[in-house]
């Protein structure tokens, strides 16, 4: 399959930088003078979900959490008067979390010299074993906009029936507590915001099939409640609106013309497909579909290395030919440019189903809807993310926030790269040196970069210096070894 992360088997060494065993963060450059402005660093507490809480190669461990970007920005608020930042570490650098002692995600993504691999081991961290907060990083992996609000939200009774989230369960105040409570209650004077990363997120990664963003209305009143009680209570903070998820590296490295096919093969599928080409001429022939239907439903395969994988996609007119004495059609067409192939989907490409050697998936069998976003899908989630940034603009314009612009950052990322000292980062999986291994989340020299550029909006805003004391994106890996 082409897929554009293989063939850099000899190169992992190149960007794999030592982790000391301490995790101690790289430091700051003490000669330079930094002051706060007009505003107070000494209580800085952030909110969000995976990319605050500093999720990076499919998993929380402790390297990624040190390596946070609000952990970052904590250490150069440091020293112009910012107190101690806290997280809720996890016991090792494995990843994954056991909840009762079962499995509650997969241990972290690792190079194998070939691409993304699954680290053998284990989890080791408990989500029941509490470590009761609140903490500074108040953001935990899954949290919705609405799930800040939620009070029992990291209940424990509420996690063994499925309705709380494992991640802040072991790091709750108390049982009745909300993030919303646990970060006012620390009385912070400075607050960094993300909210609906998550919720764009879910629905991206399922497909846009059975998770879906919640409507514009339903984020505003769960964003703007947020902001309200914390606009009463906390004095200054900067919110960042939400990247277009679709357009980072975990739907944009699989391609959608994948399929390599000799001449025996191509025959031997179009021989197979011929019947269902045929019906779908006869239902456009009845009028049950346009001829332009049709013809982008028809399947046809060729000898080479372009085919197109077969997808279903819902959205196409059911057929029912049962009248005709004909079957009820399958869904399914070959993929388009405009179509993304979500990465997690490559492990699947051209297996067996059920070990079947005619039943080849995204080749005979076409892959199913969760596994791919169609168009439709993309523009869906488009415009939802627009509806949400515009209530994030408009709600951050009636405070006295800062606000930093996360979506046209990632949108130079995504498209030309963003430069950072003497590092050009771009959206390519593994070599571009921005998104982690999963394809979705930040390497810690991303998270760096990300750092210095939101630590620029809030100099902007409030008069302070802390881009002056930039970190060096060259003391951050983009890469953590299996061995650490």
């Amino acid at each position: 399959m082409k897929i554009k992360y293989l063939l850099l088997s000899l190169v992992v060494i190149t960007f794999t930088a030592c982790i000391d065993d301490d995790l101690e963060a790289p430091g700051v450059n003490e000669a330079v003078e930094i002051t706060s402005g007009n505003t107070d660093f000494s209580r800085m507490v952030a909110m969000g979900a995976t990319m605050t809480a500093g999720y990076t190669d499919a998993a929380l461990f402790q390297a990624g959490q040190m390596n946070s970007y609000p952990n970052i920005m904590a250490s150069v608020m440091a020293h112009a008067g910012g107190g101690e930042f806290t997280q809720p570490y996890m016991n090792d650098n494995i990843g994954g979390l056991l909840v009762g002692g079962q499995p509650f995600g997969a241990p972290r993504l690792y190079f194998d010299g070939a691409g993304p691999a699954t680290l053998p081991g284990s989890p080791t961290t408990e989500a029941t074993n509490v470590m009761p907060g609140p903490y500074s990083n108040m953001a935990a992996p899954g949290v919705n906009a609405v799930h800040m609000l939620a009070p029992g939200y990291g209940s424990m009774a509420a996690l063994m029936q499925g309705m709380a989230n494992p991640y802040y369960v072991r790091m709750a105040s108390s049982d009745d507590a909300s993030i919303i409570t646990d970060a006012i209650g620390q009385a912070p004077t400075f607050v960094t915001i993300l909210s609906g990363f998550s919720d764009a997120l879910a629905s991206a990664t399922d497909g846009a099939t059975t998770v879906s963003m919640g409507s514009v209305g339903e984020f505003q009143f769960a964003f703007g409640t947020t902001m309200g009680a914390l606009g009463q209570l906390v004095p200054d903070g900067i919110v960042s609106n939400i990247p277009d998820i679709t357009n980072n590296a975990f739907f944009n490295t699989v391609g959608h013309d994948v399929v390599p096919l000799d001449e025996g093969t191509a025959g031997m599928l179009n021989g197979a497909f011929a019947p269902y080409n045929g019906a779908l001429a006869l239902a456009a022939q009845f009028g049950v579909i346009s001829a332009d239907e049709a013809a982008a439903r028809t399947i046809s395969w060729m000898a080479g290395g372009n085919n197109a994988l077969l997808i279903d996609d819902d959205a196409l007119t059911t057929i029912d030919l049962s009248a005709l004495g004909g079957p009820v059609l399958p869904n399914m067409r070959h993929a388009t440019a405009d179509d993304k192939i979500l990465l997690s989907t490559a492990a699947i490409i051209g297996t067996t189903v059920g070990g079947n050697p005619t039943l080849i998936n995204g080749i005979s069998v076409p892959l199913d809807d969760t596994r791919v976003l169609t168009a439709n899908e993309v523009a869906e989630i488009q415009a939802t993310t627009a509806g949400y940034n515009a209530t994030i603009s408009a709600i951050v314009g009636q405070s006295s926030w800062a606000m930093f612009d996360a979506y046209e950052f990632f949108e130079e990322l995504n498209s030309v790269g963003i430069s950072s000292g003497d590092f050009h980062l771009t959206a390519d999986l593994v070599m571009g040196g921005f998104y982690s291994l999963d394809g979705i989340h930040p390497t810690a020299r991303g998270n760096a970069v990300l750092a210095n550029a939101i630590m620029e909006a809030i100099d902007a805003h409030y008069g302070s210096n802390l881009s002056d004391a930039a970190v060096d994106a060259g003391d951050y890996p983009t890469n953590y070894p299996p061995g650490m």
